[in-house]
């Protein structure tokens, strides 16, 4: 790798940490990144995942004012996240890696239509509670545990957009401010990220110039994305979320 190379590399770590903690899909930064140096594919994904996991803890730390009372919630959806990082890790040594490609951009452009509509079928939900005189699950319940694992699993195996999928389950399903829905969402990314990244030490080849270069820069931009994130107001943070994920499917649709 050259010395351009690796700048490029780092560059695109520090926009995928802030990327990943404000909205998610920092994948889509610096997976072609990785590409364009040399790396074969499932290298550059499983180098991509250990890299990036620095920066999920940064903007854990960032958005640590958020995540306070939400303990309970978050040791829950962690280990449904931990379970589904795991299989996706496996998936990823074991499937094609054209396998998710017809179903990811239909799953995000569901994500998008959630966060947008959230809002109002957030309303309608908790009148419908009203009404049957039940209170809504602090934690999402079932039906969000089963929509984490299946999001988680799809983090481990490549992840483009995953936090947009997590903020669409969890801000439908958890009667909570979308900016501690964020907080709890950084979380979950790091320990997706985490899982895979060990599962890949013991199992898949990486290039640890890459993983080095990708780990400091993502570590910075996590702490720049969360300085900004946690100043947007929900509907500014709804529209960057609806924005990436655009972007997102038209970079899957024509790669």
């Amino acid at each position: 790798m050259t010395i351009w190379e690796a700048v490029a590399v780092c560059a695109a770590g520090i926009c995928a940490g802030g990327i990943n903690t404000i909205v998610g899909s920092g994948t889509l930064i610096t997976f072609p990144v990785l590409l364009a140096v040399g790396l074969p594919p499932v290298t550059a994904n499983v180098s991509n995942s250990l890299g990036l996991v620095p920066g999920s803890i940064s903007g854990a730390i960032g958005y640590r004012k958020e995540l306070r009372g939400q303990g309970r919630r978050v040791l829950r959806l962690g280990t449904v996240a931990f379970l589904g990082g795991l299989a996706g890790a496996i998936l990823l040594l074991t499937l094609p890696s054209s396998a998710f490609d017809a179903i990811v951009p239909a799953l995000i452009a569901i994500a998008l239509v959630l966060v947008v509509l959230q809002p109002r079928l957030a309303a309608a939900v908790r009148r419908r509670r009203e009404r049957q005189n039940s209170s809504a699950h602090p934690h999402g319940g079932i039906p969000l545990q089963g929509g984490m694992l299946f999001a988680s699993a799809y983090g481990g195996y490549f992840g483009a957009a995953q936090g947009v999928i997590y903020l669409a389950l969890m801000g439908l399903l958890i009667p909570d401010d979308l900016q501690r829905i964020n907080a709890v969402k950084n979380v979950l990314g790091a320990v997706v990220n985490g899982t895979a990244a060990v599962f890949f030490l013991f199992i898949a080849d990486f290039d640890w110039t890459a993983v080095l270069l990708i780990a400091v820069g993502s570590a910075a931009g996590g702490q720049l994305g969360a300085r900004i994130g946690r100043k947007l107001a929900p509907g500014v943070l709804r529209g960057v979320i609806v924005a990436v994920g655009l972007a997102a499917i038209a970079q899957l649709l024509l790669r």
